[in-house]
């Protein structure tokens, strides 16, 4: 074989070489080369056709003609099974690590943890339960209970140390004592293995005493307390109710819940197979704390007749509803109704309607009784005097509305007095045009309207009164008689208190502090106090309003008979809740005032929601004032005035 026949290179050719027979290189992978190692001519047999010497190889085909070789077989692996002896090792030594972290938890529980384990599996039948407490009294400034909590006992029986010889007296006397049925008792007394069954509730201590003293096995008591309240105090609206858990829920029992309530006390009790609470079992945890009386400033007497004399009164008149305040100047209520009320004993038969306190609840246009604040700010700034004459016609055009007074009496000279006297609403506006919207709202916030009263009762309303700002044009006169604007019955008592105090408002109150369990008393914080008017304006106030109350004025039904009586009445549309509109011949009658007039103790507010018999303030709701005053200066021994109230000239051709 010449050198040039067989002289490829050894290895790999580079990427598109072709090979001796100039066919395209093979772009399939070859598992094997078939060429000899050695690059040198094929053995004879292979020439031949023959089989291939041994170590020899085939040469490969040209590949134009090689077919394609088959798929590889699939790859299948092999387990070994490993030593047993060792599986046998590793297993033991898992077993024994096993048994030694048991051993090692075992005496963690049993030894080193014994007693906390002890103590958790001691817990598991031990229960703790609430202790109740004596929740504190709300009474009158004399003490004089308007609610209160009684020690009652709930009876039950322990059947497991009911004596066998004991037993048919021992039902016997439940069933007499708290007329109970026998059945009912005798499954109770045999109901083992319970250690509890209540036989009786709101049983009173001197009950439970009488059948402690026969000395019967088995039988047992725990204290408990009934929340209950005197009948007829005409304070239901005011002082409200607990719920079924002993928590306040409405009025002064809401209020004052965390003051009333004091703090249950803790006792451990074991809880049996049957999940009943066995009470002799554990110990006390903490002694329970009484809550704290709290004693407000009401009479209660006077509470009792003022509820009386209105209810009547709202019920003669066939009235929607009223309210009546008796106060200090210095701010202390001493009564404070509402009517419809209700009985806390029951209050399944009342609505949420009915709880409410409508004395700050409600809120209505003030009408005439609002004038006192428009001449007080005239007197105050300057602009008039008592004695300054007007020309006062029937009726007066402001812009697109006609103002009128409430009867015709023609075109009239009248004094400042004798506008407050007659309450003419056009003497009034001619006032107010000159005392002018900014001065005159300021005035209004000043006595204390638009803005909470002070007492933080629950459900107190404080009644609009709208900014200056954004007043039309006949709001101004509107305002200063007394509409366009709304009050409850508290805010005018006050206002009216503020002139008797001598032009310094006190904000009202009616707690007067809390009495601790040791009996000490201490007081609630004062309210505060502020300069509304001069002590002479008030004063010239003060002699308008008792011309209110005589024979020239709008009310002489509200004189009293040995004194000096100062007053205002009131009469307003009624405003639909509903709608935002007057209600067509639906009105509020109102009736503020104070005596002695020369020297305030009293001042009693009343107003009757929408009255059907008759609805001028001087009628409907000056009787009430007047059936008030009069008992509360007899009850409060307040003695008879014992002067005669000046000349007031009301009229021009009048000497004063």
């Amino acid at each position: 074989m010449s050198p040039s026949r067989d002289r490829r290179p050894r290895g790999p050719q580079r990427p598109g070489a072709t090979g001796r027979s100039g066919s395209r290189p093979d772009k399939r992978p070859r598992a094997s080369s078939s060429r000899p190692a050695g690059g040198g001519r094929p053995s004879a047999g292979a020439r031949s056709g023959g089989r291939p010497a041994k170590g020899a190889r085939r040469e490969r085909a040209p590949e134009r003609h090689r077919a394609a070789p088959p798929p590889p077989p699939l790859l299948r692996r092999t387990f070994r099974r490993g030593d047993p002896y060792k599986r046998v090792k590793v297993g033991g030594v898992l077993i024994v690590v096993i048994l030694l972290l048991f051993a090692g938890r075992l005496v963690q529980i049993q030894g080193l943890q014994a007693d906390t384990f002890a103590e958790a599996a001691a817990n598991l039948r031990l229960q703790t339960i609430a202790i109740p407490t004596l929740r504190g009294q709300i009474t009158d400034a004399d003490g004089n209970p308007f609610a209160l909590s009684v020690e009652v006992r709930t009876v039950f029986v322990d059947p497991e140390e009911v004596e066998e010889d004991e037993r048919d007296q021992l039902v016997d006397e439940l069933v007499a004592r708290f007329d109970l049925d026998e059945d009912e008792v005798a499954a109770r007394v045999d109901a083992r293995p319970s250690r509890y069954q209540v036989v009786a509730t709101d049983v009173l201590p001197r009950d439970w005493a009488d059948l402690r003293d026969l000395g019967l096995s088995g039988v047992g008591s725990q204290v408990d307390y009934r929340r209950v309240y005197p009948d007829e105090t005409g304070a239901a609206d005011l002082v409200g109710f607990v719920g079924s858990e002993g928590h306040g829920l409405e009025g002064l029992e809401g209020y004052l819940d965390s003051t009333l309530a004091g703090e249950e006390g803790k006792r451990q009790v074991e809880v049996g197979s049957d999940g009943t609470q066995i009470p002799m079992a554990g110990g006390l945890v903490r002694e329970p704390v009484p809550g704290q009386d709290v004693r407000l400033t009401l009479d209660r007497d006077l509470q009792w007749y003022t509820a009386q004399v209105l209810a009547e009164r709202v019920e003669e008149l066939e009235a929607e509803g009223g309210s009546a305040i008796v106060m200090r100047p210095s701010g202390e209520i001493l009564a404070m109704a509402d009517y419809p009320t209700y009985s806390q004993e029951d209050i399944s038969d009342a609505s949420p309607e009915d709880w409410a306190n409508g004395a700050v609840h409600d809120t209505f246009e003030p009408g005439s009784t609002n004038k006192v604040i428009t001449m007080g700010a005239a007197l105050e700034e300057g602009v008039t005097t008592p004695d300054t004459v007007y020309t006062v016609p029937y009726a007066i055009q402001y812009y697109d509305q006609t103002f009128r007074n409430s009867s015709n009496r023609g075109t009239q000279r009248l004094t400042v007095n004798g506008i407050m006297a007659q309450s003419s609403n056009v003497g009034t506006i001619q006032i107010a045009d000159q005392v002018g919207a900014g001065v005159l709202h300021s005035y209004l916030e000043r006595f204390g309207l638009g803005q909470p009263t002070g007492l933080a009762l629950p459900g107190e309303e404080a009644g609009i009164l709208t900014d200056p700002e954004d007043w039309w044009g006949t709001q101004l006169p509107s305002v200063s008689i007394g509409h366009g604007l709304s009050v409850n019955a508290a805010q005018m008592a006050s206002v009216y208190a503020t002139i008797a105090n001598g032009g310094v408002r006190a904000e009202p109150r009616v707690v007067a502090g809390t009495v601790d369990s040791e009996g000490e008393f201490t007081a609630a914080e004062p309210g505060e106090r502020s300069r509304v008017v001069s002590e002479e304006t008030a004063e010239r106030l003060a002699l308008m309003l008792e011309a209110v109350t005589s024979d020239e004025g709008t009310a002489p039904q509200a004189r009293i008979d040995g004194y000096r009586v100062a007053g205002k009445t009131g009469t307003a549309n009624r405003i639909d809740p509903e709608t935002g509109r007057y209600e067509r011949g639906a009105y509020t009658a109102t009736f503020a005032g104070f005596a002695p007039a020369d020297d305030p103790e009293l001042v009693v507010q009343v107003v009757l929601h929408n009255p059907q018999e008759s609805y001028y303030g001087g009628e409907a709701a000056g009787p009430v004032f007047n059936d008030i005053m009069s008992f509360a200066l007899r009850s409060m021994r307040i003695p008879p005035t014992g002067t005669e109230p000046p000349a007031v000239r009301l009229f021009e051709d009048e000497e004063g």
